[in-house]
């Protein structure tokens, strides 16, 4: 097989084809219309919120979360060091300056027992905590079981960073609804697609209310355009909105596949000494990325020999997230850290996972996983 095989490509098909033509013969090309008010409406409904704002991208809809809390110059907020750089990046938009937190190991998910330290630590020391960002990793939620509690009781609020998560779940409840408010992503790799794009969700409606205006560059509603503070062009077309609706009717379809490949892999994996799923246990995952972790001193060989040997046949991996501890950006940052983000950046790899994949495609890379993990295994026995 010649052609690419990547990560998470886009799935899409006769259905958004179908929404965006339609769309585009209404006449709503605009930052504004009737797709962008039911998409909001669809999405909330979805996550079980009582209302959204849409927005240009996931952390255009973290950067607005943050002001709406007030989060500014001289705070600070708790941020996974686990996670993309949009996380850290929109904390640094407002001024305020990110701590990173480890991760645990089994999940990548923050590290509940050190956000508890941490907030004891910051507060003996008289900071002002502004927020705690989690980050649902690869489509698991973070546990807010034990989460939630502790940051009530030290009355942080939470902005919950479902950018890989929609569609999942934590103990039934949906992925978005946790904090409060939480924030999406329609990234072109992510599960559903506006091309480019995010949602705030949650039932606040005042700091909704204040993120949309902020997104339409806080202009005030009078007949001249009239700005009495900096605001921001963070609007969603109506034509992109048109795209995520057809996208969300597919959603569960498209969860369901991720969920079957996932299964595949994991049984191709269940007797090869030393790897094991990242976050496997977790049966509410939407599945947006199938991360694999591998103890070289049981399995024989390294995660980047696996990626290798792959790229050698067009087929795409990526090391998981290199933490934002270790980023240059932040080289100097204030961090708790055990270890644990550092080791599953070393030992991690995200393998094919993606809804569009053919049955021709996902055969392929099976066999090679395969062919690699059979030739590595005969090596080590001779």
């Amino acid at each position: 097989m010649t052609e690419p095989i990547y990560l998470s490509s886009p799935d899409v098909g006769a259905l958004e084809e179908s929404y965006l033509i339609s769309a585009l013969r209404s006449g709503w090309v605009t930052p504004f219309g009737p797709d962008v008010d039911a998409f909001e409406q669809e999405v909330a409904a979805r996550v079980g919120t009582t209302g959204a704002v849409a927005v240009s991208s996931g952390t255009a809809a973290l950067h607005l979360a943050l002001l709406g809390l007030g989060v500014g110059p001289g705070d600070v907020v708790l941020v996974p060091t686990l996670t993309f750089v949009a996380t850290a990046n929109a904390v640094s938009y407002t001024g305020a300056r990110p701590v990173f937190v480890d991760c645990d190991p089994r999940t990548g998910n923050v590290d509940v027992g050190l956000v508890a330290d941490l907030l004891q630590r910051l507060r003996a020391r008289g900071e002002r905590v502004g927020a705690l960002i989690p980050v649902d990793l690869f489509g698991s939620c973070a546990d807010y079981t034990a989460l939630l509690p502790i940051c009530a009781a030290a009355d942080v609020p939470v902005v919950e960073d479902a950018a890989e998560a929609l569609g999942a779940t934590h103990l039934g409840r949906a992925a978005g609804s946790f904090g409060r408010v939480g924030a999406l992503s329609f990234n072109g790799n992510k599960i559903m697609t506006t091309s480019g794009g995010g949602m705030l969700v949650g039932d606040d409606a005042a700091l909704l209310a204040r993120a949309r205006h902020l997104a339409h560059q806080a202009r005030e509603p009078m007949i001249q355009y009239e700005h009495r503070e900096t605001g921001y062009n963070y609007r969603l077309s109506n034509l992109l909105a048109a795209l995520g609706r057809a996208q969300l009717a597919r959603l569960d379809e498209m969860i369901d596949r991720r969920r079957q490949l996932r299964d595949r892999y994991a049984k191709l994996f269940a007797p090869v000494p030393g790897v094991e799923l990242i976050g496997a246990e977790d049966s509410g995952s939407n599945c947006w990325l199938t991360a694999i972790r591998v103890h070289p001193q049981r399995s024989g060989w390294h995660a980047a020999d696996l990626a290798a040997h792959l790229a050698e046949w067009n087929i795409e991996t990526r090391h998981v997230w290199k933490p934002m501890h270790q980023q240059p950006a932040y080289a100097g940052a204030e961090s708790l850290l055990t270890g644990a983000a550092d080791a599953l950046c070393a030992e991690g790899l995200t393998l094919p996972s993606g809804s569009a994949l053919t049955e021709r495609q996902i055969t392929f890379v099976l066999g090679m996983i395969d062919d690699f993990v059979t030739a590595r295994t005969a090596a080590s026995s001779t």
